[in-house]
């Protein structure tokens, strides 16, 4: 369960770097072609602007809400076991030993 839970902070982390990467290279190349005076291009990168200007925003949207249900899984963790230090201790034990287990078939 651990493992899927690293792989998919993992997967976010990098769709996050991933569209960081995006977002400055487009920027970059608003800043490359502002000499560039005709129309067309013109209205290319208005959009191109208000496109960035939107997808950072939602950027950061999305980063706030999963640091937000982070934050809420956390304190339900944290909450269940200190209500419940029995279980979470066999809990935990338990799965200590499955992976005793399995690492120990290797």
């Amino acid at each position: 369960m651990s493992d899927m839970v690293d792989s998919a902070v993992e997967t976010k982390d990098q769709l996050v770097a991933n569209l960081r990467r995006v977002i400055a290279d487009a920027e970059e190349l608003l800043s490359a072609t502002a000499g560039q005076t005709d129309s067309k291009m013109a209205e290319l990168r208005s959009r191109a602007k208000e496109n960035l200007v939107l997808a950072r925003e939602k950027l950061a949207d999305a980063d706030a809400a999963v640091r937000a249900r982070a934050r809420h899984a956390a304190a339900a963790t944290d909450e269940y076991v200190h209500d419940n230090p029995w279980s979470s201790i066999g809990a935990a034990a338990a799965l200590g030993i499955l992976v005793g287990v399995l690492l120990g078939r290797r």
